[in-house]
């Protein structure tokens, strides 16, 4: 079966804070040790970027570059255009390619936001999480409420006309009233996007280890739900999970990694996933990723010895891979991407699509598949149906 490769994305990760929030369980490390190492950092990316090019003969221009944390917004604008001219003599980015900043309330200026937007940045991503001071404090937050609406209105004296918000429901001791407050807040600024989503507790943070009182599982579904007619309310349409868009505003990095789409990954603990054409006209895909701890990455970077693992996603893996990403997408996926990007043929998941349609949790046509409302309710059941297709 001969196939197209999938859309190329590129994911740039700077990996310190100011100091690592309670929650969080990304590669990040607060800067109480020491000051940030851009210089060297920025050397590193460059030079990782130049082997993964040797190693990558792609032929595809990037749809999207995406700069996350940690916070990226703790390096200069110098930094950022320094990579963003890398990649695009490298691969070229696509005329239209979307390229997007996460940043921190806390770390936000005027100065700062104008720079990203002259080195290439189109979409910034505000890391508010909440507007609520009280809450912020104990999620370990950096910023207040006000500061957050701030740093909104700098992004937007600097230009951007592509703002995400992430915020956070289920936070501890919030009632359904409260994170109905946060989201209405968060709707009257106005962003083209927003990301909401479900605090959880995570190994190996320091919320795992000394939980909060949070709301219990009706009370965080009924935050969902009312969140969800909020949103809708106000023009916003679902697509994903957690993602909520203004029309023609759907993130494209993310819509490239939850259609099991290509992406190269750089930077401290870095994932990658590629795909290649094999000699029968098929597909080999094999995920990369990259040591996490940022001073094993600075001496790495540059050569193959920066990857921790790789791993080859054999065809039996490809049907659980790809519907883990493409199902939590409200439209499902169709019968050319899942050739695209799994090498697979409708008729590889022939039985696994009956049973889900049987049970109601998916919709199947001559155009492709996509998760009912039940099936978006349960999710994990769904997906459970994926591990053994035939």
């Amino acid at each position: 079966m001969a196939v197209c490769l999938p859309p190329l994305a590129l994911y740039v990760h700077l990996p310190w804070c100011v100091q690592k929030c309670p929650y969080c369980d990304f590669n990040s490390h607060g800067l109480r040790e020491g000051a940030l190492p851009e210089t060297a950092y920025t050397e590193a990316l460059l030079a990782d970027l130049r082997w993964e090019a040797e190693a990558l003969q792609t032929g595809r221009p990037l749809v999207s570059v995406f700069f996350g944390g940690g916070t990226p917004s703790l390096f200069s604008a110098d930094c950022i255009g320094a990579v963003l001219e890398a990649a695009d003599r490298t691969w070229g980015l696509a005329k239209d390619c979307e390229i997007t900043l996460e940043a921190n309330p806390g770390t936000a200026d005027a100065v700062h936001f104008a720079g990203y937007r002259a080195a290439g940045v189109t979409r910034l991503s505000l890391g508010v999480q909440s507007f609520d001071d009280a809450q912020l404090q104990r999620l370990g937050r950096i910023h207040d409420g006000a500061a957050a609406r701030r740093a909104f209105a700098l992004a937007r004296q600097a230009g951007f006309d592509n703002i995400n918000l992430d915020l956070m429901f289920a936070l501890p001791e919030q009632s359904t009233a409260a994170a109905a407050t946060d989201l209405e807040a968060a709707i009257a600024l106005g962003p083209e996007h927003l990301s909401y989503y479900h605090l959880t507790l995570e190994p190996n943070t320091a919320f795992a280890a000394a939980p909060p009182p949070l709301p219990d599982e009706d009370t965080a579904a009924d935050m969902l739900d009312a969140g969800g007619h909020l949103l809708q309310a106000a023009g916003y349409g679902g697509y994903e999970t957690s993602a909520w868009a203004r029309p023609g505003r759907r993130c494209r990095h993310n819509r490239v990694y939850w259609s099991f789409g290509d992406y190269i990954g750089i930077g401290a603990g870095a994932h990658g996933k590629h795909s290649a054409r094999s000699g029968d006209g098929g597909l080999s895909i094999e995920r990369r990723v990259r040591w996490r701890h940022p001073r094993h990455y600075l001496s790495a970077a540059g050569g193959a010895e920066v990857l921790q693992s790789r791993q080859a996603i054999t065809p039996q893996a490809r049907p659980f891979e790809f519907a883990m990403n493409a199902l939590r997408l409200h439209d499902g996926f169709d019968w050319d991407t899942l050739a695209a990007h799994a090498g697979l043929r409708r008729e590889d998941l022939a039985g696994v699509l009956e049973t889900a349609q049987e049970r109601g949790l998916l919709s199947v046509d001559e155009t492709g598949a996509r998760p009912t409302a039940l099936g978006r309710a349960h999710l994990n059941t769904l997906l459970q149906l994926f591990l053994e297709p035939a």
